[in-house]
């Protein structure tokens, strides 16, 4: 009996300590935290006027260059103050990049598709643009804007990148060019001194909205990207709804949200060869200097296949907080559901996470948080605070190697995490925390349900 007391008085402070979570008010907070942020996502207003494409001499043969065209177009635009530039059933070869003026909707009408030409030196003179989280100047996007306001594309195209023979080729050659771009970053080299392109093999992405506000992107087909598909960069007010994946070559990330805020994700269909959604908030230097976090991020309703579902990191060294994931599903493998991934070079920080209603088939891993990530930094100290995450529906079929996972630092624990109607069914390892405070598992079954105990015979 003594024993028994002095082990029921051992474990009060832990009871006491450790109340169970009111999911409740968790839910109450996301709704109410959730649609405030709705409330603000407008995107783009879209002009009145409009204009054909082919009335600037281009032809969906796709054979004549109708880049002429579509800078004719956006000029004509900008003088009348914006316009909707349609772009009928055909297949328009643009050779060199797209440059978007303000108050435009490029109309990509069913049957119309943008074929880029592959030749790298189209996507010269170099322009402001973002590198794995370092400002620099490189290759022009493909489709570009920069400092612009309600921008939009639409419709049922094709955009494709064409970018097999060349720039899907370069992530061989592109190592002395990142190492590069990382040191100006950590010198704190002027951003107009950044001057990378010819030879440097720096691959540019397919559409880069940069310093923009008011966007919206629906519906099109993206195809064949030269490296991050949708980068959505220090811009704010967004809404990429409907958008269809079949960008499989090399890093093709579906949409890139970097130190940007205020953006709905909604009803897309990814087949990516990279990442789905990966969240960033600059490198190192550059993202503290920027102190621009991404934040007030829904994604929901969305169809994932490629590499991992939702990404926050590596490149979040300004911060993310909240991002919500709601009511998503697998439209095939994926090997990472959620994935937060940081090490302690980045530093910044990751809070308010909500995850509500998430199904996957077979994945790898179904939710990994490190602080670790390639074993980098483990000198720098300068460690990410990563908290508040609440996960509350989310299953697989299979996770071939864990199903929970969460890798904090002795400097720097991962606090306040609660897993809630967690299913995992075949895992081969089921939980792995490491460095971690206040963790909680609510009604969680990994390696399928007990069910009723056998009784003896």
């Amino acid at each position: 009996m003594k024993s028994l007391l002095i082990s029921i008085l051992f474990f009060l402070p832990l009871i006491q300590a450790c109340p169970s979570t009111d999911m409740s008010a968790i839910e109450r907070e996301r709704i109410t935290r959730r649609d405030s942020i709705i409330s603000l996502i407008t995107g783009a207003g879209v002009p009145s006027d409009s204009l054909i494409i082919t009335d600037f001499g281009a032809r969906g043969d796709g054979k004549k260059d109708c880049k002429k065209a579509f800078d004719n177009a956006m000029k004509t635009a900008a003088k009348s103050g914006g316009a909707r530039i349609i772009v009928p059933a055909g297949t328009y070869l643009v050779k060199g990049p797209i440059h978007f003026v303000s108050n435009v909707c490029l109309d990509l009408r069913k049957g119309a598709t943008i074929m880029f030409s592959p030749e790298p030196e189209l996507y010269l003179p170099v322009v402001k643009t973002g590198w794995e989280g370092t400002f620099l100047r490189n290759y022009s996007p493909f489709i570009y804007g920069y400092g612009l306001h309600d921008i939009s594309i639409v419709g049922e195209g094709t955009i494709d990148g064409n970018a097999s023979t060349t720039f899907a080729t370069w992530k061989s050659r592109q190592k002395e060019g990142q190492a590069r771009s990382r040191d100006m970053n950590h010198n704190g080299i002027p951003e107009p001194d950044r001057v990378f392109g010819e030879g440097w093999w720096l691959r540019p992405q397919l559409i880069q909205f940069y310093n923009c506000k008011n966007i919206t992107l629906t519906g099109v087909f993206i195809t064949n990207a030269p490296f991050w598909c949708v980068h959505l960069l220090k811009s704010e007010n967004i809404i990429c709804r409907g958008l269809r994946y079949d960008a499989k070559l090399v890093n093709n990330d579906g949409i890139d949200p970097e130190c940007s805020r205020n953006i709905l994700i909604e009803e897309i269909e990814f087949n990516n060869g990279d990442d789905n959604v990966a969240i960033k908030s600059g490198r190192d230097n550059d993202g503290w200097a920027a102190k621009t976090p991404s934040e007030n991020i829904i994604i929901r309703r969305c169809r994932f296949k490629g590499l991992h579902a939702v990404v926050i990191g590596s490149e979040m060294s300004a911060g993310v907080r909240n991002v919500f994931v709601e009511d998503c599903t697998s439209g095939g493998y994926c090997k990472r559901g959620i994935y937060i991934k940081t090490n302690p070079d980045r530093g910044g920080f990751v809070n308010n996470l909500y995850v509500k209603n998430c199904e996957f088939d077979e994945v790898e891993d179904l939710f990994y948080a490190t602080s670790m990530y390639a074993g980098e930094g483990l000198d720098n100290n300068k460690f990410t605070r990563v908290s508040n995450i609440y996960i509350d529906g989310m299953t697989c079929r299979k996770a071939a190697a864990a199903g929970l996972v969460l890798q904090g630092t002795e400097a720097e624990p991962i606090r306040n995490v609660v897993f809630s109607n967690i299913e995992i069914g075949d895992v081969k390892n089921a939980i792995s925390f490491d460095n971690t405070e206040g963790v909680e598992l609510l009604n969680c079954h990994i390696g399928g349900r007990a069910g009723v105990p056998s009784q003896a015979k």
